[in-house]
């Protein structure tokens, strides 16, 4: 991981690794796996909550960028200058919390899937799980 010049205590001075390291474990709480599943191509969106107090400064700057328009998750890794792992739990956090959210993609109005896609996930399904039965309600 290269250390950013701004991290920099004194201008050309190197920063510590070890002291990027610690931080990024510290501000994932030590976790390296997301509760959700998120690949660098993944939009993220403005949630609904407003982030709550005591936000670390990382995931306040990925909520602000989400606002100003749909990001996905590699460019909003690269623009904090933090690791891919790390910004995938951040923003995982921030989607449970609602902060965040991963917005279905456009379609025409009243268009929906059409019907053969919708056969073949059912098929799929009833396939994966030949005993299961449906339950209304």
């Amino acid at each position: 991981m290269t250390p950013r010049p701004e991290q920099s205590a004194l201008p050309g001075e190197p920063v510590d690794e070890t002291a990027t390291i610690v931080r990024l474990y510290a501000l994932t709480n030590g976790r390296t796996r997301p509760r959700h599943t998120l690949s660098v191509h993944t939009v993220l969106g403005p949630g609904r909550r407003q982030p709550r107090r005591g936000l670390a400064e990382e995931s306040a700057q990925i909520i602000e960028l989400c606002r100003q328009r749909r990001r996905p998750l590699a460019e909003l890794a690269g623009t904090t200058g933090l690791h891919v792992t790390a910004v995938r739990v951040l923003v995982s956090d921030l989607i449970d919390a609602g902060s965040l959210t991963v917005p279905a993609p456009n379609t025409p109005s009243g268009q929906g899937p059409d019907l053969q896609t919708l056969h073949a996930f059912s098929a799929g399904l009833r396939r994966r799980y030949p005993n299961a039965t449906a339950k209304a309600g």
